[in-house]
């Protein structure tokens, strides 16, 4: 159908509301045509996008159908199981959340709603906690007010792998926006005996295996006087499950970031609700400096993601990357386990591939096993499954370059919940021995090698964004880049490794448009990666050397090379 007459498929349709008409009426034909190219992606991650009205936007009609999908690919007995819904404090979150929820529950599968918002590592808890079929979250994670967006979990607590998410936008795409789609009233849901609404009973069942991921308490008891932190949800759903679980393993001396603590879908406090920013952290850092604090601690707003902050010697407050609190946490939890005698033989650290190789240095001075896998956390809940399965490793930890950690296996999702609990653990551990995290950091480095990595997001957004970043990938894959020498390429979409001029094929991983550059000096490597959820392409850059400065040296005329070829 082409975009003029989708325009007026919306415009005379009676399940369209008038102020969403008007909306349509007001667009210039730029925005008129990207709203309605196309049907919004239903990618690896689910579903993300501005919101407004059209079909490639978030909006209550979009959410119908991909939830009339979902409910098409649970399958009968997940069906009957039901399903969970959380929502975050983005704008129409609730709305959302509702809209799905009515749609599910017209078609006879149960719903089990929050009351208000929470985390999604609460809703990943909770599918199991409750032995449903699979679970929603909406939620656009750390991205600009103007998104929202749709996750979609399996009835394991993790969220859908590739082949599941193939089912359910198949599904979609068969389905008429407005005629195919089966729905309560507000009323008949209110009122219905498969709607349910939960809240602090399921709460306080997941801090609890939240609180049983403490490796250590010994330590925070012992440093509960001097160790003192700044916490900030960013307007989001950590505030409620976050001081509440520091405040029940005895930490103190936690400063609340006050104006960044309401629910507020605007984020008015930010320009990005985003951890990995330092200008997202300005209030933070002000009050760390009045309250004399050495470390800062931030959640993006629905809490699966931690950002941190540490204080240097010269006392200025540097924002960690994802990685380097990852080889943080990843030295603390192996040597925690080994001093307190719970290290097992087939101990086992999950990380993507696109993740920092310090944890692989770090885990082998352990004796511990390192599992590569593609980026998405499902694919790291997987690995968990199937340990409970066949007994084959011991979960530790899993983590990826984005800010995302778990450990413990109660949800299949990263946590920034339990994840904020062990970086208050492991700082209270570095406070006794007279170290702030940064000096730990750089003990690490000096231990391992100046393990530095960086990652370039290019947006590409729009219909000719989707050509370009095609094109790019077409380029990558038929020319490599100019300049580097490459001693094996890995492509994850064709399933082929070449080295040494011989290429061979693979099978141990899902088919994913990834393409990874490992480099002839051994230590450095970089990966191209469109993302699956929003428009753009990402580029990860990574090195090592024993000098920090040649290996900064080394990964930014890696990364002047790699721009100089893609054009960014």
């Amino acid at each position: 159908m082409s975009i003029e007459n989708m325009v007026q498929k919306w415009l005379s349709s009676d399940s369209v509301a008038n102020e969403t008409k008007e909306e349509i009426r007001d667009m210039d034909e730029k925005l008129k045509q990207d709203a309605f190219y196309k049907n919004l992606d239903f990618g690896t991650g689910g579903m993300r996008g501005v919101l407004g009205a059209g079909t490639n936007r978030m909006n209550i009609y979009t959410i119908r159908r991909v939830t009339q999908g979902l409910f098409m690919a649970l399958g009968e007995e997940n069906q009957k199981k039901g399903v969970a819904i959380a929502y975050d404090t983005r704008n129409f979150s609730d709305v959302f959340a509702h809209e799905a929820a009515k749609v599910l529950v017209a078609n006879g599968a149960p719903v089990y709603l929050f009351e208000t918002e929470r985390t999604t590592p609460e809703l990943s808890f909770t599918i199991r906690h409750l032995n449903l079929g699979g679970g929603i979250v909406i939620t656009a994670s750390h991205n600009p007010k103007e998104y929202n967006g749709y996750k979609v979990y399996g009835e394991d607590g993790g969220q859908f792998p590739p082949k599941k998410t193939d089912i359910i936008a198949k599904a979609v795409d068969s389905l008429d926006l407005f005629s195919d789609i089966n729905i309560l009233t507000d009323d008949e849901l209110a009122n219905h005996k498969d709607f349910h609404l939960i809240g602090a009973e399921v709460d306080d069942a997941f801090l609890a295996a939240v609180k049983k991921q403490q490796i250590d308490p010994s330590i925070i008891l012992s440093q509960k006087d001097n160790l003192k932190l700044v916490y900030t949800p960013f307007h989001g759903t950590g505030k409620m499950p976050v001081t509440r679980i520091l405040k029940e393993i005895g930490v103190e001396n936690v400063y609340l970031v006050e104006k960044q603590a309401t629910a507020d879908g605007n984020f008015p406090t930010v320009k990005f609700p985003n951890p990995e920013f330092r200008e997202s952290f300005q209030m933070a850092i002000d009050l760390a400096k009045e309250k004399d604090v050495d470390l800062i601690v931030g959640t993006d707003p629905d809490c699966d993601r931690v950002g941190v902050v540490v204080r240097d010697k010269q006392g200025e407050y540097r924002v960690l990357t994802g990685n380097q609190t990852g080889a943080l946490l990843c030295e603390y939890i192996l040597n925690a386990r080994k001093r307190t005698g719970t290290l097992k033989e087939n101990s086992t650290v999950v990380k993507t591939i696109v993740t920092t190789q310090m944890a692989d240095a770090v885990a082998k001075s352990f004796g511990v096993q390192v599992i590569n896998v593609l980026t998405g956390f499902k694919y790291i809940g997987e690995i968990i499954s199937r340990f409970e399965k066949d007994g084959s490793g011991t979960y530790e930890l899993g983590f990826e370059e984005s800010y995302g950690y778990l450990i413990g296996t109660h949800a299949r999702d990263k946590d920034a919940v339990v994840a904020t609990m062990l970086i208050v653990e492991m700082a209270a551990f570095y406070k006794a021995q007279g170290m702030s995290l940064y000096e730990g950091l750089h003990s690490l480095y000096e231990r391992y090698g100046y393990y530095l990595e960086k990652t370039i997001s290019v947006t590409m957004p729009g219909k000719d964004g989707i050509e370009k970043i095609v094109a790019t990938m077409d380029m990558l894959r038929r020319d490599g880049i100019a300049g580097i020498d490459v001693k094996r390429a890995t492509d994850y979409y064709l399933q082929q490794v070449t080295e040494n001029g011989k290429t061979e094929p693979f099978a141990n991983y899902d088919k994913s448009n990834v393409i990874k550059y490992e480099l002839t000096d051994g230590a450095s490597w970089f990966v191209a990666r469109p993302s699956g959820t929003e428009p753009k392409i990402k580029f990860y850059f990574g090195t090592m050397d024993k000098d920090e400065k040649q290996a900064n040296d080394k990964l930014e005329k890696l990364i002047a090379t790699v721009q100089k070829t893609v054009g960014e």
